[in-house]
């Protein structure tokens, strides 16, 4: 199996997409140069940072949508997990100092309705296509992360 990595981390000053960082610092609060529009449903200890996988991008690529890493408004883009573990209460170490515990899927928003051929965010919801959901993580323990670092399951 690869070694899972953080494939690219994504900010942004508010909304869609969050764009390409080659390093973050990681706080109680997510990545400490993103900002949220929406702070009712975003944001906040327990959704202070948002996670998807690389392999399931491309997979939505190959199905003909238009979705990048970024997007959907990750933060975290990883690759070489198996996704379908990606479960409440699962911790992560990320690069030298990050922990962190996946604590919720997400709900998928209309504001990334353009990440899909059909305007349909649905694709990715949980409820709908288990597996496929993005999560939303608290961070345990903050540090510094760069892209290209590896990717732990605790």
């Amino acid at each position: 199996m690869p070694v899972a990595r953080v494939f690219q981390i994504n900010a942004s000053t508010g909304g869609v997409p969050k764009l390409p960082l080659g390093h973050a610092e990681v706080t109680l609060r997510g990545l400490a140069t993103d900002e949220q529009n929406d702070l009712k449903h975003h944001g906040g200890p327990d959704r202070a940072l948002c996670l998807y996988s690389l392999e399931r991008i491309l997979e939505l690529q190959a199905e003909g949508h238009p979705i990048y890493p970024g997007a959907a408004g990750e933060n975290l883009t990883l690759s070489g997990l198996d996704w379908e573990i990606m479960q409440p209460g699962l911790t992560l170490g990320l690069g030298q100092d990050v922990l962190i515990e996946i604590v919720s899927f997400t709900t998928p928003c209309g504001k990334i309705r353009s990440c899909f051929a059909d305007g349909v965010p649905g694709r990715i919801s949980q409820d709908e296509h288990p597996g496929w959901s993005r999560v939303y993580a608290r961070v345990v323990q903050p540090g510094t992360l760069g892209v290209g670092d590896s990717v732990e399951i605790r």
